[in-house]
């Protein structure tokens, strides 16, 4: 259908990025759970490895299905929660099966009938409780309000899910298949000697904590340990005060296209907003990374995620200008989309000003759309007072180091021309203002008069009269044209109207029913976080002494009580989500606590146990926050929901501790010895679960939006779970010692 020598260019598929981007995620996840269960093949055995990802790819397929009959889709976000699950939800099949291991080591002389029971026994109630404790802390994000409620809910259902479907199929499937296809130990002397793994552990756990039990110097060493522990999260939390780690709600992902916002005072002819846009896309054209760019010049361009709120859909107006900016694939680049719209903002911005106009570079947002990342609301009991506020307002913005982008929804003074009919002349000399009317809008925008026919087309084509082109924007050209009077003759628009020059009227802008002037920025530089840069403002307008009387009051979390009393200013954007994100996120971080305390109570009937066992979740810090610094990441939403998930995964490695403990010392085990054995024997399926877990994470590191997760993860379980071995032991034992001796 297309016509030779018409060249066509798909300029957006966003089907195809999607595609692409679930294909890659799909193979993430192949890969994870390829590498899990090679993990297991090392540490344990072949037979075992089979077993764990027999488990894993059942847990996989029924999760999957659990989330089909949610309703969630095959999405980024879906697919994402999957990758991050794989760790956690390998954590049940290796327990169960390690044990399994161990018990084979324990008592050769039996078969596999005979062991399996008491094996999986001996950590069943553990078990349940540590998946229960991940649920407990994963769940209550589902809740989370606002714009990221429905963007992250798939991350907590589908891990939770998986979970409780994981669990299931460790103590139904695992064994049956732990009985099929393990090979029975022999009962040669050999096998009752511990492997060399075992004696390295037991030696080195020995060590490692008899100084902190010993009934002498022990309470000391146990003090010192306290006194480094605090430091080290006192110092881990004081790197985001220092911002060598950077606060921010979502990092920029790695697109492949961005835009150019052009506004030119209003007024400007469509002709000259679209010679500016021209100029704006020579410049755009010497970027080795651009493709190809469409410029819209009083209209908008096709609606896009950035037009759902910041309403770039509406902009229809001759001084509005547009340039939609598509880049090479980004295996084709060697920069970020964000870094290449940062390189050319300064150069496009110039253009902008030299012409009079106001130019963005507007980048597609990580997350939910917000209208710009800063965005300050004036509200006042006066729109012109609220308009020389905002005034005021931008002119603090445009001072802010690295502060980008800033603009305000304040048309900018402007005249117009008013033809007013001097009805009593008009009337005098037969002429209706009807007639005035339809013969200027003829000059100005035509009328079609009379259709012309030919024999070659299917449909009549219009005969249109009106002024040529360059004679529409002259005043006496339109003045010029004649209206017929009553009595025949012509007589001249000019002597019918009066010629009145006024301003133009202002748009007023209004939310929640209140008029409200807008002033936005963004943020960039070395810091790239909106909040930072919000607060910098903030730090300028706080109180600042009006023009029109009084102080600039603020608000942050709502509008003002009584807009009318007093102006003020409302700040919203990036802000707004991160608040509300984080305040959810928080909220959801401390009913899972509570939650995690009382099933850990209901467990072991104790009220102090608990604690013991959630004392190691503060030490997750430790490694979270070096771990972003290291890698130059900032501490985003993600990075937060990796905190979150890494509170049930420590629970359940306290708890293994915690249990093997008591159990031990049920059967006889000096209290001493339990302790140390703990460690020692849990050493290995904590240390497997920890590294799977780490392994699932690693496959989403090098996506800029969940880099924060991953990070959290890695290095949050490297850290806790090193000291986790030490301090629960330690902690334990200091708090019962006393009842064991006695």
């Amino acid at each position: 259908m297309i016509p030779d020598g018409v060249e066509v260019t798909v300029t957006r598929n966003y089907g195809a990025t999607a595609t692409e981007k679930a294909q890659k995620l799909i193979g993430k996840l192949v890969f994870a759970t390829a590498f899990v269960v090679l993990l297991v093949f090392f540490a344990l055995g072949r037979r075992e490895a089979v077993i764990v990802g027999v488990a894993v790819t059942l847990t996989l397929a029924a999760t999957l299905f659990a989330s089909w009959a949610w309703g969630f889709t095959l999405n980024r976000v879906s697919l994402f929660a999957l990758i991050f699950s794989i760790g956690i939800l390998v954590d049940d099949a290796i327990v169960v099966v390690e044990n399994i291991h161990r018990w084979q080591g324990l008592h050769p002389d039996k078969g596999l009938l005979e062991i399996i029971p008491p094996a999986v026994d001996e950590v069943g109630g553990p078990t349940i409780l540590a998946t229960l404790t991940v649920i407990a802390a994963l769940l209550p994000m589902a809740f989370v309000t606002g714009l990221m409620g429905p963007y992250m809910s798939p991350i907590p259902i589908n891990s939770s899910l998986g979970m409780a479907i994981s669990l299931a199929v460790a103590f139904i499937v695992t064994p049956w298949l732990a009985l099929k296809l393990m090979k029975p130990h022999g009962t040669s002397a050999h096998e009752h000697q511990p492997s060399r793994l075992d004696a390295k552990l037991d030696s080195t756990f020995r060590k490692l904590l008899t100084p902190f039990l010993d009934p002498i110097k022990g309470g000391a060493a146990r003090i010192k340990l306290a006194i480094v522990i605090v430091l080290l999260i006192l110092g881990s939390v004081s790197l985001a005060y220092f911002q060598l780690v950077v606060l921010k709600m979502l990092p920029l992902d790695n697109k492949s296209e961005f835009q150019v916002i052009l506004d030119m005072p209003v007024g400007t002819p469509v002709e000259e907003t679209a010679r500016v846009l021209h100029e704006i896309g020579a410049e755009l054209a010497t970027n080795e990374d651009v493709t190809n760019y469409q410029a819209y010049a009083g209209t908008a361009s096709p609606i896009n995620f950035n037009g759902l709120v910041r309403q770039y859909y509406l902009r229809a107006a001759p001084e509005k200008g547009d340039v939609q900016v598509n880049l090479a694939d980004k295996h084709d680049r060697s920069r970020s989309s964000h870094e290449i719209a940062g390189a050319v903002r300064e150069r496009i911005e110039a253009i902008g000003k030299k012409n009079g106009g106001n130019a963005k570079v507007v980048e597609v947002p990580p997350g939910p759309p917000v209208m710009s990342p800063i965005v300050a609301e004036i509200y006042g009991p006066d729109y012109k007072g609220q308009i020389s506020v905002g005034k005021q307002v931008r002119s603090a913005f445009e001072k802010t180091k690295d502060l980008v982008a800033v603009d305000d929804y304040i048309d900018a003074d402007s005249r117009k021309t008013i033809l007013h009919v001097l009805q009593s002349k008009a009337a005098l000399l037969g002429v209706a203002q009807s007639d005035i009317i339809e013969v200027v809008s003829m000059g100005l925008a035509g009328q079609d008069v009379t259709p012309a026919r030919n024999a070659d087309s299917k449909f009549e084509i219009p005969v249109r009269i009106t002024l040529p082109a360059e004679k529409q924007s002259n005043l006496d050209a339109l003045l010029k044209l004649r209206v017929r009077s009553r009595d025949g003759q012509l007589v001249p628009v000019s002597e019918l109207v009066e010629v009145r020059d006024q301003a133009r009227e202002k748009a007023i802008y209004h939310k929640d029913l209140l008029p409200v002037v807008y002033v936005v920025g963004d943020m960039g530089g070395k810091l790239d976080s909106p909040l930072y840069g919000m607060f910098d403002v903030r730090s300028q307008i706080n109180g600042m002494a009006l023009k029109e009387g009084g102080t600039l009051g603020e608000w942050f979390i709502h509008q003002p009580n009584d807009p009318y009393a007093e102006y003020s200013v409302k700040w919203d954007g990036e802000w707004k989500v991160t608040y509300e994100t984080f305040r959810d996120m928080g909220i959801a971080y401390g009913v899972g606590l509570i939650l995690i305390y009382l099933l850990v109570v209901a467990h072991f009937g104790s009220y102090l146990v608990p604690l013991i066992i959630m004392a190691p979740i503060p030490l997750t810090i430790i490694g979270v926050m070096p771990g972003h610094a290291l890698f130059g990441s900032q501490f985003t939403a993600t990075s937060m929901i990796g905190m979150i998930a890494l509170a049930g995964i420590i629970v359940r490695n306290s708890i293994l501790l915690v249990d093997f403990i008591k159990q031990q010392v049920a059967a006889g085990m000096d209290f001493h010895d339990a302790v140390i054995q703990s460690a020692a024997v849990r050493a290995k399926p904590i240390a497997l679960t920890g590294l799977a877990a780490m392994l699932g994470a690693m496959f989403i590191l090098d996506d800029p939006i969940f880099n924060g997760l991953a990070l959290s993860l890695i290095f949050g379980i490297l850290v806790s779970t090193l000291l986790t071995l030490v301090v629960i032991p330690v902690l334990y034992f200091s708090a019962f010692k006393k009842e064991h001796q006695s």
